[in-house]
């Protein structure tokens, strides 16, 4: 019974209503009934449908009214991704942002991570740069790495305002392929992140350390500061040497790596860079390979502490991204780059 009220009640109301709003009404129902018998029970809306009701609803005050599949506030949300649509594809008819790079540019950064793979974004800007190339990081690669805990101000400023006086001495262990253990010492200059001097031996003692630090500091060129850890290596026979050549020393709190965080970052690059990706077989395999990266350390290595320069100075060369050959060094690990000659 109520379904009949309801349909007299419908036919009623039509016969006062005008006959384009009538046939727009039967044209809308005839398109849902069209969609439903070809998409099943439970249609998908594809970009033509939600296009005509986009435009039925801007000039067709009933269109809620013959509305079955979807509710208004679909159609009104259809109608606003049209108008942002609408508008982002004016705004990108332009060149918007950076221009586009070069084929022979894209090229190149594609080269250098796949030939140096322990390389950050930063390295590879900087090694750009230095062939005359200037390109953003976020072209080079949208990562930016968490950085570490700064330390305090009153270090920060010791180190910043001598360290052209300063050095920084540690030691490293490295397996090798029979399980022994080697030691490696490291002395390290602040002011042009220099590894001074490098050792390897089986046996470290006080007498071997303050050994090394006569040959890292020959004829009067001794720093002002050493920085050192509490390591119990460091005993008398070491203080008396470092005293002996007119070194303050100055020694890091307890637990504190950070307070000689140059050197402990320069370890961590000798292992990322070389030690991750080789096996050592003996002492002399160690100080070969060693000695084969600081070959490509000091004059190639680009560092963001030296404003994308290397430890014994670059020339920024002009070249263009399709005339730059690569250059293996450590064994291939890793690569320099300079303009192909004329």
């Amino acid at each position: 019974m109520t379904r009949i009220l309801l349909f007299l009640f419908s036919v009623l109301a039509t016969s006062f209503r005008s006959r384009l709003s009538l046939q727009l009404e039967n044209a809308a129902l005839q398109q849902q009934l069209a969609t439903y018998r070809l998409k099943g029970r439970k249609p998908r809306i594809a970009s033509p449908d939600r296009l005509l009701w986009c435009v039925l609803a801007r000039w067709w005050p009933h269109w809620r009214e013959a509305l079955v599949f979807v509710q208004p506030r679909t159609v009104t949300l259809w109608q606003r991704k049209r108008f942002r649509e609408h508008w982002r594809a004016l705004s990108l008819s332009g060149r918007p942002g950076r221009p586009k790079i070069a084929p022979e540019l894209r090229d190149l950064i594609r080269r250098m991570w796949q030939a140096n793979p322990t390389w950050g974004s930063p390295r590879i800007v900087a090694e750009l740069h230095m062939l005359g190339i200037e390109v953003a990081k976020s072209t080079v690669e949208k990562y930016k790495p968490s950085g570490t805990r700064p330390p305090s101000p009153t270090w920060r400023t010791f180190l910043n305002s001598h360290r052209k006086e300063i050095v920084a001495i540690d030691f490293f262990t490295v397996p090798t392929l029979s399980f022994k253990v080697l030691f490696v010492f490291v002395v390290l200059s602040h002011d042009r992140r220099q590894i001074v001097h490098v050792n390897v031996t089986e046996h470290p003692t006080a007498h071997w350390t303050a050994q090394q630090l006569v040959e890292a500091f020959p004829f009067n060129t001794s720093p002002r500061f050493l920085v050192r850890d509490g390591d119990s290596i460091y005993g008398e026979r070491v203080r008396r040497r470092i005293n002996s050549l007119g070194i303050h020393e100055v020694v890091t709190a307890q637990a504190s790596p950070w307070q000689n965080a140059y050197v402990e970052r320069v370890i961590g690059t000798l292992r990322r860079e070389l030690l991750d990706h080789v096996i050592v077989l003996n002492e002399r395999h160690l100080k070969r390979l060693l000695s084969s990266y600081l070959s490509y350390y000091h004059p190639w290595r680009t560092h963001r502490s030296l404003d994308g320069d290397a430890p014994d100075g670059r020339s920024i060369l002009s070249a263009e991204p399709g005339q730059v050959v690569e250059i293996p060094l450590a064994h291939g690990l890793h690569h320099y780059y300079l303009p192909r000659a004329a």
